[in-house]
């Protein structure tokens, strides 16, 4: 769908204020960044965490009084989609060295450390091998590879200072410290940054960084490292095997309490499958298919949280789950794009946000929280800044054409293909029309507990990327998630291996831990139909969403 009229009309407004704002730009005059005083107090005002009544305690597990979102404390007071009594475990259905639960870049970045260990490896995951945020992720990756006077130490700042202070630092450490290497490991694969003629990776600023060191692959960055790691470990495909439309529903454990492997369900055949295996990987994502406070999302369809909710069960402790984060810029026109990432790289070159009226009225690189409320805040009925949509909706511009007049002609077709394709199809040229934003909820800040090792407190459960929290704090910087996938994705398989050929078998098979929380669930007074994990979103019907996690699936054993 194209512009309407009445929007064609409010973009006159864009036009008249951008030679100005490109005065400005030229000239080197940034709009003022936010004092922290003043970032606190749009967050707290504006932003969706701090909404009142959207989150509550959990009443059962290891975390125990901590309130996170409603949408997630339904997951988690939620029984198990196994009845433990029903299945009988001895029946394996396959058995490896590590399996790995998750097939998007954190998964398969394993699943090639842990083979070249030496260890035969599983990856079983819920739709198709790829399928998976990592796919959709489109920005950058940060690491500071000695350009723009840039180092770890200032990578390391930056993290700590984008989530508040509060992150692990010993997995910002690692992070930061692995990230040069890391690039180069994705280099050595075949993975085909966007470069200078003379060989040096091209770098872009992003929200919140002090050094340009987000890297990229036009503005399809996840897509080619998912492309990378995808092929890769096709070509080991001796060693490393895919289990695809098997969603992971519960771990399971040995009389020890050690991690043995898993129950998964095959969505084609609905049969149970047991998987035993000397070490876990879960690699299981994020959340964002829970639509939390009913915000649309960049997300892709299986990402529905089923990590967190098995790992809790079996007793993992989360950090950082009260914190999600809403992506400053989803589109919101036209319709059937809502939700689509529009990647904060458009920014990173020059693309200013403006309200109705024409008007910049926050710098473009804020951290993502502080941008996000923002521009909330612009949209609110008692401000009146908003650009109404056809559908009823509101958003505000972010003015992509100021991305060619700042580095000529053609240049949003050339670094922004995907997008400058994708608008092409509803008319809409964005080297020539700004396009209409709004934030979309976008990545889970916290998850499973895990150290530097990926290891957690289950001996064998290892946990990588978006499913773990701690190393983003309570907000993460654009390009940190694809670094995060990657550099713990490689450690998780790494020490999986080194734990696999330590570590002896030993004991039968449980799920004595399911029969715990359900009984702790009773004495807790939870009564409930729900059943977790989700596995799908269910939309057939949009209205009664909010029913959706009391509806009892096919192929629950109960």
């Amino acid at each position: 769908m194209p512009y309407t009229p009445d929007l064609k009309e409010l973009i006159k407004k864009v036009e008249k204020t951008r030679p100005a704002r490109l005065e400005r730009k030229k000239r080197g005059e940034e709009f003022p960044a936010l004092p922290l005083a003043e970032r606190e107090k749009i967050l707290k005002k504006h932003h969706p965490d701090f909404i009142k009544g959207n989150r509550r305690e959990i009443r059962v597990g290891p975390n125990k009084g901590y309130a996170i979102s409603n949408e997630f404390v339904d997951l988690l007071e939620a029984k198990s989609r196994v009845d433990p009594d029903k299945l009988d475990l001895s029946e394996v259905t396959y058995q490896t060295d590590i399996l790995i639960v998750g097939g998007g870049g954190a998964g398969t970045a394993a699943a090639l450390r842990a083979q070249e260990q030496g260890a035969k490896v599983m990856i079983v995951t819920k739709l198709r091998h790829g399928d998976a945020n990592t796919m959709m992720a489109e920005g950058g990756i940060q690491a500071a590879i000695k350009q723009e006077k840039d180092s770890p130490y200032y990578h390391y700042l930056d993290i700590m200072g984008g989530g508040h202070f509060v992150n692990d630092p010993e997995l910002v450490y690692t992070l930061v410290t692995e990230a040069p290497r890391t690039i180069a490991w994705l280099e050595s694969l075949g993975c085909m940054f966007t470069k200078f003629t003379d060989g040096r990776l091209k770098a872009l600023h992003g929200g919140g960084t002090s050094r340009k060191r987000m890297h990229y692959a036009a503005d399809i960055t996840g897509a080619e490292i998912m492309r990378t790691l995808r092929d890769e470990a096709r070509n080991r495909a001796e060693d490393i095997k895919v289990l695809e439309f098997c969603p992971v529903i519960e771990l399971v454990l040995n009389e020890k309490g050690h991690c043995a492997g898993v129950v998964a369900y095959n969505l084609e055949t609905e049969e149970y499958l047991v998987i035993k295996a000397r070490a876990v990987i879960f690699a299981t994502g994020g959340s964002g298919r829970l639509h939390i406070q009913n915000y649309m999302t960049t997300n892709h369809y299986g990402a529905t949280g089923d990590g967190v909710v098995i790992g809790y069960r079996a007793g993992v402790k989360l950090c950082f789950l009260h914190t999600v984060q809403y992506h400053p810029t989803g589109a919101v026109f036209p319709e059937q794009a809502e939700g689509l990432l529009i990647t904060e790289k458009f920014r990173g070159a020059g693309a200013n946000l403006v309200n109705i009226d024409g008007e910049q009225f926050v710098y473009e690189r804020e951290p993502r929280d502080v941008e996000a409320a923002s521009i909330i805040r612009e949209c609110l009925p008692d401000v009146e800044k908003g650009v109404p949509t056809p559908t009823g909706k509101v958003g505000v511009w972010l003015d992509s054409p100021m991305i060619d007049l700042l580095h000529g002609e053609g240049t949003v077709k050339k670094d922004f293909p995907g997008k400058f394709i994708l608008f092409k199809r509803y008319e809409i040229d964005i080297s020539k029309a700004p396009m209409l934003i709004y934030p979309t909820l976008h990545y889970q800040n916290g998850g499973l507990e895990i150290n530097p090792k990926c290891e957690t407190t289950i001996p064998g459960l290892f946990v990588a990327g978006e499913v773990s929290g701690g190393v983003h704090g309570e907000n993460r910087l654009m390009g940190n998630s694809l670094l995060g996938v990657t550099v713990f994705g490689q450690i998780a398989g790494k020490n999986a291996a080194i734990y696999a050929k330590e570590t002896p078998e030993d004991g039968e098979l449980t799920l004595d831990h399911v029969r715990r929380y359900h009984k702790e669930m009773e004495e807790a007074g939870i009564i409930t139909d729900r059943i977790a994990p989700m596995i799908l979103p269910d939309y057939s019907n949009p209205l009664v969403r909010e029913k959706q996690l009391t509806t009892i699936y096919q192929g629950t054993i109960r």
